[in-house]
């Protein structure tokens, strides 16, 4: 399990704008890695167009904005595209990443138990630790709750 403090792992996965990214590409910057379950669900889209709203004021506080999830690059770029996210998405069709910061879980819906990721974020900060950790998020007013976390 991860922790507040610990060194955030490292990963290596391809983005929306076709490049490979890990976590020193973004040393420097205190990155908000949001996983969430799928793209253009209700829930998914409210936090990713939550994030871009702030995507402003998110910058201004030096933070870098990625959105991960187990969907293809394919089905990023719709997402992206259809509700102008202009900050990256990272594709982890292996869930190796997804598994590596525990938010792979066994999930349950109307009984029925399945594997899928819950919603968390991490900031990680400037040195690849981990800053802050939001659990089982709640879209509604996560975001401002991430921007408190980056002035700190």
């Amino acid at each position: 399990m991860l922790k507040v403090g610990s060194k955030a792992p490292n990963f290596e996965l391809p983005g929306t704008d076709g490049k490979h990214y890990s976590l020193k590409d973004f040393a420097g910057k205190k990155l908000i890695l949001f996983f969430y379950p799928k793209d253009d669900t209700s829930g998914c889209t409210k936090e990713a167009c939550s994030f871009q709203d702030e995507f402003s004021e998110i910058k201004k506080l030096n933070g870098a904005i990625v959105g991960l999830s187990g969907d293809s690059i394919e089905s990023h770029l719709k997402f992206q595209k259809k509700y102008k996210l202009n900050f990256l998405l990272l594709s982890d069709e292996s869930k190796s990443v997804l598994t590596k910061y525990g938010v792979w879980q066994e999930k349950s819906m109307y009984g029925r138990k399945y594997m899928g990721v819950v919603r968390t974020t991490f900031i990680i900060n400037e040195k690849g630790k981990i800053q802050s950790i939001f659990n089982k998020v709640k879209v509604d007013g996560h975001t401002l709750e991430v921007i408190e976390q980056l002035k700190k």
